[in-house]
């Protein structure tokens, strides 16, 4: 039975983000989701269960006995174990893609301290501009080569609060009782990917900016069946 990738947005953009991937895996046969996580920084934290329970709800259209991949981008990777652990599906792999690695014990910071020292003065009332505006126009122009895609990803960020970088989040014992692997596009990524090495995962290169799944889609979803098969 072919599995159903499960791709997760990080919490600090939008699903946008990996539709264009869902797409070519659909077109090459395969069955993807894509569950939107834009509400998990709405009411108090703790933040991390309810990104658990997003995918899980999502994953609960998938029939029973169906064998799932996560598929996680950037800081989503810190979410990944409890993800897997709150799951009562299979899965058969776990992909990283330029994404941040839990700690190999938890509990794992969303933000190291030298991010959320960066992070503070920008907060207004315990909120944070959206990510994009974080960063000097030229950084975030060389994510985006469509216009039209830019105002999608832009448009669709949430607001979030400076607690959401400051929770810690589980690493369950187990969670990786199945292949993992890692997928990199460049730097600051790239000594995260030398991690995933050391830990044994396989690990690809598509050289691009951090939003590179959206400019090269096809080649991202290449990786990733590549990458989920034994």
């Amino acid at each position: 039975m072919q599995p159903v990738f499960v791709l997760v947005h990080s919490p600090s953009v939008g699903p946008s983000t990996w539709r264009p991937v869902t797409e070519h895996l659909v077109a090459a046969g395969y069955r993807a989701r894509v569950p939107s996580l834009l509400h998990v920084g709405a009411g108090p934290a703790p933040f991390w269960p309810r990104v658990v329970d997003a995918v899980r709800d999502d994953v609960r259209e998938v029939p029973a006995g169906s064998p799932l991949v996560l598929v996680a981008h950037s800081n989503a990777g810190l979410f990944l174990p409890a993800i897997r652990s709150g799951l009562d599906r299979p899965v058969t792999a776990s992909v990283f893609v330029d994404a941040a690695l839990p700690a190999r014990t938890g509990p794992t910071p969303v933000a190291p301290p030298e991010l959320l020292e960066f992070l503070r003065p920008k907060a207004v009332n315990g909120r944070l501009p959206r990510w994009t505006d974080w960063w000097d126009e030229a950084d975030v122009a060389r994510m985006f080569c469509d216009p039209q895609m830019r105002q999608k990803v832009v448009e669709e960020q949430p607001a979030l609060p400076l607690s959401y970088y400051e929770q810690h989040i589980p690493v369950p014992d187990g969670w990786d009782d199945h292949p993992c692997s890692y997928v990199l596009f460049g730097p600051p990524y790239d000594g995260i990917a030398d991690e995933a090495r050391q830990r044994g995962w396989r690990v690809a290169h598509l050289p691009g900016a951090h939003l590179h799944q959206i400019v090269d889609p096809a080649g991202t979803a290449r990786h990733l069946v590549e990458l989920s098969t034994p």
